[in-house]
């Protein structure tokens, strides 16, 4: 009887052991979750469950790894809060793609292409950004090879009739996925981040699917802080050697910046105060400087520039409309594209240049843009302290047009 008890005991055991094993290794991964979750945080006891149970519950809270994900509906470039300034966040277009995505620009210094989109890494490769766009696809059949993709463990999924969300763990990393059809054409985003930062990147790539805006309508005003791709503005001579004035803001953070039918030019100085930035041509000759005259604090003015090209039917032609300038900036505000446009007076002389920014708008109401009128004596001072000096206004005024060129910033 005491062998035949003691073989069912030993038997028993065994039979268990499988399960055992198995539980110890939940309670262990449980217990790293914790860890990498608060890292401050003293490792969990493997007996504890209640802390074990606590810390999967929190885990299974974090934003970054639920499916829930609310798009932005008021186009805000805003840092969502609690960011901190060393994320970089900002909003951009991607020219691979044509979506807009806010971008953690600091912690992905690293761009590149891809077949099918663009790529930005951290400069060890643990946080992962891509974007991607397929002309033909049904976004069911997409969804579902996603969501076997090698090595990736699920943790939630939601498929509409035209996005999807996916997130869960991928090796050693964390992963969000999300995908906006229109048509048979689907553009996504896929971010994948180390687990070891999640306590940043968890926000971040909650942020980022939020912020993502597969069809941007490229129509509407102008967003907040937005960083195109493309820019279009205007650019004032200032010198017939090939010195122009243009915004700032227009030809910041530019790969390239062109000016037709001239071609390439160099961005020299800026002040950002003023938003004047000294751009130049090389190799021309026989431009047309501006005259200058005094800025005037109020009244009619011609506002003198080069339209976006979806605001002209793709055309390229400098034109002109009436404006006041008043203590709240020029009224009405101008075409987007006439972000440094000449504004001459009745005398036909300069008496600014026009500084186009959206309006920073609350809640869902849209971005209407605001212009202001950076005076002429501001320009003059700013050129002056470059070495050149502009022309001054003469008896017999030339036409203000040919003063005016259309200027295009490429961005990365």
């Amino acid at each position: 009887m005491g062998v035949r008890a003691a073989t069912v005991i030993v038997g028993l055991m065994v039979a268990c052991a499988p399960a055992l094993a198995q539980g110890s290794h939940a309670r262990k991964a449980g217990t790293a979750v914790a860890a990498l979750q608060n890292p401050a945080a003293p490792a969990a006891e493997p007996a504890d469950t209640t802390r074990q149970h606590r810390a999967t519950k929190a885990a299974r809270k974090h934003p970054a790894r639920e499916a829930n994900i609310v798009p932005q509906e008021d186009d805000s470039a805003e840092a969502p809060p609690n960011f901190s300034e060393s994320v970089g966040w900002r909003l951009t277009e991607d020219p691979a793609t044509g979506a807009r995505l806010g971008l953690p620009e600091k912690l992905v210094p690293r761009a590149s292409t891809t077949r099918t989109g663009s790529r930005w890494t951290s400069a060890q490769g643990q946080i992962q950004i891509e974007t991607f766009r397929l002309a033909e696809a049904a976004l069911p059949a997409l969804f579902d090879e996603e969501k076997k993709t090698s090595r990736r463990q699920i943790d939630s999924s939601d498929l509409k009739a035209d996005s999807f969300v996916i997130t869960g763990a991928q090796g050693l990393k964390y992963f969000l996925v999300r995908a906006v059809a229109r048509g048979s054409e689907v553009r996504g985003i896929t971010i994948l981040y180390d687990q070891a930062t999640e306590g940043t990147m968890g926000r971040v790539a909650h942020a980022m699917a939020a912020a993502f805006t597969a069809f941007p309508d490229p129509n509407a005003a102008p967003v907040p802080g937005l960083r195109r791709a493309v820019e279009y503005g205007s650019a004032i001579v200032v010198d017939a050697g090939g010195d122009l004035i243009a915004p700032a803001h227009v030809t910041g953070d530019c790969q390239s910046i062109t000016v037709p039918p001239f071609g390439h030019a160099e961005r020299l100085a800026e002040d950002k105060a003023s938003d004047l930035a000294l751009i130049r041509l090389y190799g021309v000759r026989n431009l047309v400087p501006a005259q200058f005259g005094d800025a005037i604090q109020s009244g009619d003015v011609t506002i003198i520039g080069v339209a976006d090209p979806l605001a002209q039917a793709g055309a390229a032609t400098v034109t002109s409309s009436a404006a006041q300038v008043t203590p709240q900036g020029i009224d009405p505000a101008p075409k987007p594209g006439f972000s440094g446009a000449a504004a001459v007076d009745p005398h036909g002389v300069l008496a600014g240049m026009v500084e186009v920014k959206p309006a920073v708008v609350a809640g869902n109401a849209s971005a209407a843009p605001a212009a202001s009128l950076v005076p002429a004596a501001t320009i003059r001072a700013f050129l002056q302290a470059q070495g050149i000096a502009p022309a001054g206004a003469e008896p017999e005024h030339a036409a203000a047009e040919p003063s005016v060129l259309r200027i295009i910033c490429v961005r990365q």
